[in-house]
This record gives structure tokens, sequence and C-alpha cells, in this order.
């Protein structure tokens, strides 16, 4: 069966299903996905040309822009319409493209800022400091516990505007997790790192995916997108044209005229 069949069929035990999701700028049409499921424990890429609708697509599913149309469920609980916090709290959390750390604070407030439930940062309890210290020492011990498994730690106390790409990449990814997701997106993971980061990032990917965790990724490398997903969703025009195993999705006529052809020269 051929990549474009394969994307009507459902994903084993699949964590997100959307259907119809629809998003228009004036009489541009960004988005426009029939259905798509990502399975749950699985790495899933999204793969296609620019202006194919991925990210926007992503800003749809993590509540950050809100679609003209369609529905979309995680873990069997309605997400469309709620707001990125809420859908956050479902399990769901993000990373961009353009990072987003707070440059004029340390590494491991960017960290503790992540963590949901501070009851510290109510106005009323934060007056009662015995109310909320536990907490942020739990906290605190966790920022301090990923940042040592992203290899952050020793940059704990330096602004995070002093990291580099590729660190800015690994801090967003260790705050993210900070939330306890079940399902991360990450959007373009290692586009513009050091090459000698790159294998880092990935590695701590597979490691999301080890623990349980599903990942949903946007990426232009395809050496990246062949070695490390089990499963891989083409977009071209806002649509998704394929979807399937690397190989196939990598073999797929469509694929090859919308997007991989065109890279090559083809």
């Amino acid at each position: 069966m051929s990549a474009s069949a394969a994307q009507a069929l459902p994903a084993d035990d699949p964590l997100l299903v959307a259907t119809g999701v629809q998003r228009r700028f004036g009489g541009l049409v960004a988005v426009d996905v029939d259905h798509l499921e990502v399975g749950r424990g699985r790495i899933t890429a999204l793969i296609g040309p620019n202006g194919a609708g991925k990210t926007t697509f992503f800003n749809l599913l993590s509540g950050f822009d809100r679609a003209d149309a369609g529905q979309w469920s995680f873990d069997g609980q309605r997400a469309d319409g709620l707001r990125a916090h809420q859908i956050a709290r479902l399990g769901m959390v993000r990373t961009f493209q353009l990072t987003k750390a707070l440059s004029r604070l340390s590494v491991l407030e960017n960290m503790m800022l992540a963590a949901p439930a501070q009851s510290g940062e109510r106005i009323l309890t934060a007056l009662f400091h015995s109310r909320w210290q536990g907490r942020e020492d739990d906290v605190r011990e966790r920022a301090i516990e990923l940042l040592r498994r992203f290899g952050l730690l020793e940059k704990a106390e330096d602004y995070a505007g002093t990291l580099s790409g590729g660190q800015r990449k690994l801090l967003e990814m260790a705050r993210a997790l900070m939330a306890e997701p079940k399902m991360i997106l990450l959007d373009e993971p290692v586009a513009g790192v050091n090459p000698a980061l790159v294998e880092s990032i990935l590695t701590h990917v597979r490691a999301l995916r080890a623990q349980g965790m599903t990942v949903l990724f946007v990426e232009h490398d395809m050496d990246v997108v062949m070695g490390i997903s089990d499963d891989v969703v083409c977009m071209a025009l806002g649509r998704v044209i394929a979807r399937g195993a690397p190989a196939e999705v990598a073999a797929d006529p469509a694929v090859v005229d919308a997007y991989l052809g065109s890279r090559h020269g083809g």
C-alpha cells in the first residue's frame, strides 16, 4: 500500500486525533487537514516544503492559534477551543523554532517558571512562605535533575541569553519537560544547531520515546527524519498528502513531486 493510501489508516493506539482542521488567513487556506492520528509512544515527523502549514498546524494543536474549523482530541479529551495553558495541563506541550528563553533570567529560573501548579505564584498564598516552600523545593529539584540530564547543569546560574543556539534548544526541550507531558511537539529541534549538538538533541528525543512519551516534530533534514522517526507525515499546501513509515513516505511519488524532488533539484 502506498504512503498516500496509508494516510487514511488509523494509528495504533492514537494519542492525538485531528479531523477537519482548517485555518484561513484572508483568502489563503494555510491548514486544511482532513484527518490525522498520532500514535502513542511513537516519534512522528511532520515534513513538507516551506509554507506547507506545518508550524501553523502546530500552533493550532497547542492552543497558540485558533482554528476556523475542525476538532481534535488528546488522550480521549476534546482539545480544540482550549488555550495553550489548558492544553499543556492535558499533557501536550511544544517548543518553538525560534527559542523563547527569557534571556535576563538564569537558566534555572527559566526552568522553574515552566513548572505547573506553583501556589507561591498566587497572591493570597504568596504571603505564607510555609504553604509554598515545599512545592518550590520540589520544582527546583526537578529543574536541576533535568538540567543535569540535558548537560546544562553547569549553566544553571548563567543568564539564558548567554547560551548558544544549540544550548537554547536543549533548554527549551528540558523546560517543556517540567510540565511532565504525555506528548511534546518540537518545531525544528536541530535547525541552526552546531553539528556537535545535533546528535545530543536526537539522543534526548530517543530517550523520550524510550520513557513512553509521544513526540511530534517538524524537520527539514531528511537524514534526521529517516534516522529517528517511526512515522512520517508530509504536508503540502496545508494538506496531508502522505503518511506512513519513513521509507514509504520518502518513496511516495506525491511527496517526491511536492517536496523531496524540489529539495534535490528535481
